[in-house]
């Protein structure tokens, strides 16, 4: 059986906070922190830097955390094995994910994977920046990017399909776009550090050089500012197939699309043993994006039909 005081110094990691962890493990703050203090002067170093607003892990936190939860879970799968209880998903699970692809296709789903393994708490945060699993203690998050990261256990979801489109006013005053030079005429919309785009095409490669006609570091401002007609835009195909399908906005150039190179991945720190929380997750999004993804299924088979 593992030292009770590592025991308790992961549930505040996992909790997020001492207070928290407490409530868990049925014992007061003051308890909590009492042996907190005498796990980190047993070890001669402090694991938690403790601030009046949160709780950040030092260097040999973060490492001790990381060692614990290989040693837990190996731990965990010994016992099923000896005693041949079947695995099954236990615990929180914290999952990064950017703002409006949870929204759009996390979220809706997420029902379906906690009736399957009802012991599994989640935790969602969304954020369009590239999140640090370690310095936000999070358990996976999903990228769409073409590097997944140094280091990390990557999982490919799926390819990110990515098109150029504009509202159909925005074509009737300004007219279709035919080529890569007709295009650099035309008002690009992409959110700060979007631009250049670099496209494939019949002939290979493409870049697409600019500056978007608004300046904004929302992707999402920049939808919105397509559909209503003010410029053309490189949308990743889950975020405007059914703006693609309803005929809200129009595909253009079908011949050109964003680099392939760029995929939707499930991250997480690599281990040996990784909860069976985290694997159950992968398991479900594999099952649910591949090998062809809700968007490619939906919207762009039959908005293609109608260029």
């Amino acid at each position: 059986m593992m030292d009770p005081d590592y025991d308790l110094f992961a549930t505040i990691v996992d909790e997020g906070g001492m207070a928290a962890a407490g409530r868990r493990l049925h014992v007061s703050p003051a308890m909590v922190s009492k042996r907190l203090v005498r796990l980190e002067d047993r070890l001669g170093t402090r694991l938690i830097h403790r601030t009046t607003r949160r709780l950040a892990l030092t260097p040999a936190g973060e490492r001790l955390h990381e060692d614990l939860r290989a040693i837990m879970a190996a731990l965990d799968a010994a016992e099923r094995r000896v005693s041949g209880a079947s695995a099954e998903a236990t615990g929180t699970l914290r999952v990064s994910a950017p703002t409006s692809f949870g929204r759009m296709h996390v979220a809706p789903y997420l029902g379906r994977f906690l009736e399957a393994h009802p012991k599994v708490r989640m935790q969602i945060d969304l954020s369009d920046d590239y999140a640090d699993l370690l310095a936000t203690r999070a358990d996976l998050a999903i990228r769409i990017t073409a590097d997944p990261g140094q280091g990390l256990a990557a999982h490919r979801l799926a390819t990110n399909r990515r098109v150029l489109c504009a509202a159909p006013d925005y074509l009737t005053r300004f007219g279709m776009p035919q080529t890569a030079a007709d295009l650099r005429k035309h008002r690009l919309l992409a959110a700060e550090g979007q631009l250049p785009w670099r496209l494939l095409g019949p002939r290979g490669p493409v870049l697409i050089e600019g500056d978007s006609h608004v300046r904004t570091n929302s992707s999402e401002m920049v939808r919105e500012l397509a559909l209503s007609g003010v410029g053309v835009a490189l949308r990743s195909l889950w975020d405007v197939s059914d703006a693609l399908e309803r005929g809200d906005i129009r595909q253009i150039m079908p011949d050109h699309e964003g680099s392939a190179d760029v995929g939707l991945y499930a991250v997480h720190l690599p281990q040996n043993n990784p909860p069976l929380a985290i694997t159950a997750f992968i398991d479900f999004l594999v099952g649910l994006y591949a090998p062809s993804p809700p968007w490619e299924r939906s919207g762009i088979a039959r908005a293609e039909k109608r260029l």
